[in-house]
């Protein structure tokens, strides 16, 4: 009952927020220079003002700015996004072409930065002062260091250029035809590097809060106390410091896991992955302002729910922590 409790407070909160959200994301959009009327009318080379005039009735975007606003949240209560101005298309059918290879590329990442992050923090932190803690380090601190999109380009270069062991674009071989399991294979045999390099930056961060968190449980008194009682090594360090150390590093996954959908924009672009980083990008360059909303919310309520998932999976690793 009281997890229950827990859910529906945080749900209504959620819900609160992503209206917030909502508001504060039209505003900042509207605010931009230039207007998807604009830039259609640019690219058809016939922008005199009867025109762009034209477009901006067809789009509602002559109407004030409190009534488009009190209309877009309207349509949002009914579960509508809205049209794509470009594409002439409804914005949930085309977030939701896209969603599932962005939450493919950014699960994938996520996981595996997660459990390497984590590894290697524990590895580094029992070993202390030797050569694996300072190699740890080193490769921690220069991928934390290391720009995405650079770090994006030198991985095509090397490994899809000069070393063709991976597909340097796209999400599947165009025209192979693959069915089942194939195809499978070669869906991931595509994610092989915009998965590492989009997983470098975060288990790097994971890495080094794991190291410290240790470091600082190890040095209790409840952990001295089990080695005291003459506990194994092993069971001191996974029951006693490994758990407790967890926790910093479950809030951090938490804030970063939201963030990495938005944050998977360069990977995307630089991959021509056909994710909804992409889809931003290409409705931010074409001013499609329903796409553009639509994208920001799709992601917000993403980073809403994975911070609701993190605080429920809080009382898994500390149990004194109670959802009251």
């Amino acid at each position: 009952m009281d997890k229950l409790r827990f859910l529906l407070r945080r749900l209504l909160l959620g819900i609160a927020t992503l209206l917030l959200i909502a508001v504060m994301n039209f505003l900042l959009v509207r605010a931009a220079p230039g207007d998807p009327a604009t830039v259609m009318a640019g690219e058809t080379g016939a922008a005199d003002e009867a025109f762009v005039q034209q477009l901006r009735e067809r789009f509602d975007l002559d109407k004030p700015l409190p009534r488009q606003l009190a209309t877009y949240l309207g349509n949002l209560a009914k579960g509508d996004l809205g049209m794509s101005y470009r594409q002439e298309q409804p914005v949930i059918d085309l977030i939701a072409g896209r969603l599932p290879a962005t939450l493919l590329l950014t699960g994938s990442a996520f996981v595996l930065s997660l459990l390497l992050g984590v590894g290697l923090g524990v590895l580094a932190s029992t070993r202390v002062g030797t050569w694996k803690d300072g190699a740890i380090s080193v490769f921690a601190t220069l991928f934390y260091a290391t720009p995405l999109y650079w770090l994006a380009v030198i991985a095509v270069l090397v490994f899809a250029v000069w070393l063709p062991w991976f597909p340097a674009f796209g999400f599947q071989t165009v025209g192979g035809g693959q069915q089942g399991f194939g195809r499978a294979l070669d869906i991931a045999h595509h994610m092989v590097l915009p998965t590492l390099v989009l997983a470098m930056f975060y288990m790097a961060v994971y890495a080094r809060m794991t190291r410290a968190s240790m470091l600082e449980v190890a040095d209790q008194d409840f952990v001295k106390a089990a080695r005291a009682k003459g506990l194994a090594p092993s069971r001191v360090l996974r029951a006693h410091v490994l758990r407790n150390a967890l926790l910093p590093v479950v809030t951090l996954a938490g804030l970063q896991a939201g963030a990495m959908v938005g944050g998977a924009v360069l990977i995307e672009t630089v991959f021509a992955w056909p994710g909804i980083g992409r889809l931003l990008f290409d409705a931010l360059a074409q001013r499609d302002y329903s796409l553009l909303l639509g994208t920001f919310l799709v992601t917000a309520a993403l980073a809403i729910a994975v911070n609701v998932v993190t605080d429920v999976v809080y009382t898994v690793v500390d149990p004194r922590i109670e959802l009251s």
